[in-house]
């Protein structure tokens, strides 16, 4: 699904990023120009940001 319309980011696109690495929407803007433009996906692409961070979380904590 579409998250940000204006840079055609999807939440396939924000998922892959967390999974290399980023840490937040600042390194979601860097990397995939998320909410550079209108701003109105911030919140959909933080919320995504924050539930693979947790779902990365529990993947290592089961892990271990």
């Amino acid at each position: 699904m579409y998250i940000c319309i204006c840079n055609a980011v999807t939440d396939k696109a924000i998922r892959a990023a967390v999974a290399e690495g980023a840490r937040s929407i600042r390194d979601l803007n860097r990397e995939l120009d998320v909410g550079s433009q209108c701003g109105k996906c911030t919140c959909v692409a933080r919320a995504i940001l924050r539930a693979e961070q947790e779902q990365l979380a529990d993947q290592l904590a089961y892990a271990i």
